[in-house]
C-alpha cells in the first residue's frame, strides 16, 4: 500500500505506540480504539494549526460527533508504532467532516481508515453555522 497521494491538506501526522489495555485477548487492537486514536489525531490538528479544542469551547463552539466510520484494513498490535495522518475532507454550512489514514511505523502498511463528521453547535446544543475564525485556522 502506499500513501494516499490525494489527501486534503493541510493534514497532520500523529504518531502513537498501541498499549497493552487498547487491545484484545488475541494482542490485536480492540475496534472501538480506532475512534480514540481518530480524536487523539483530531486534537493534534487543531494544535498544529494553532488552536486547542479548549480555545474553540471557550469561544463558544462545540464540535460533538453526529457520524463516524472506520474500515479495517490490516491488525494493529501490541506495541506498534501507528502514524495517524488526519486532515479536513469537507466543510459544511454547520459541520466539518475530517478523514483519516492510519498506517504502521514505515508507512507502507495501511491500517485502517475512517472519517468523522462534527456538528458545529452553541453551549445550548444548538446547530450554528461554523465560524470563519475556525475555518481560517486551516
Amino acid at each position: 500500500m502506499t500513501i494516499n497521494k490525494d489527501f486534503p491538506t493541510p493534514d497532520a501526522w500523529f504518531n502513537h505506540s498501541v498499549s497493552y489495555g487498547e487491545t484484545d485477548a488475541m494482542g490485536v487492537v480492540y475496534y472501538a480504539e480506532y475512534l480514540h486514536f481518530f480524536e487523539r489525531s483530531r486534537s493534534h490538528l487543531i494544535r498544529e494549526r494553532g488552536m486547542s479544542y479548549s480555545v474553540v469551547e471557550e469561544r463558544g463552539i462545540f464540535l460533538p460527533v453526529r457520524e463516524a466510520s472506520c474500515r479495517y484494513r490490516t491488525p494493529a498490535h501490541y506495541d506498534d508504532m501507528l502514524n495517524i495522518r488526519v486532515g479536513i475532507g469537507e466543510w459544511k454550512r454547520a459541520s466539518v467532516i475530517f478523514v483519516y489514514d492510519i498506517y504502521k511505523n514505515d508507512r507502507t502498511i495501511h491500517v485502517a481508515n475512517g472519517f468523522t463528521e462534527h456538528a458545529c453547535v452553541n453551549p445550548e446544543g444548538r446547530p450554528v453555522r461554523i465560524p470563519e475564525w475556525l475555518r481560517e485556522i486551516f
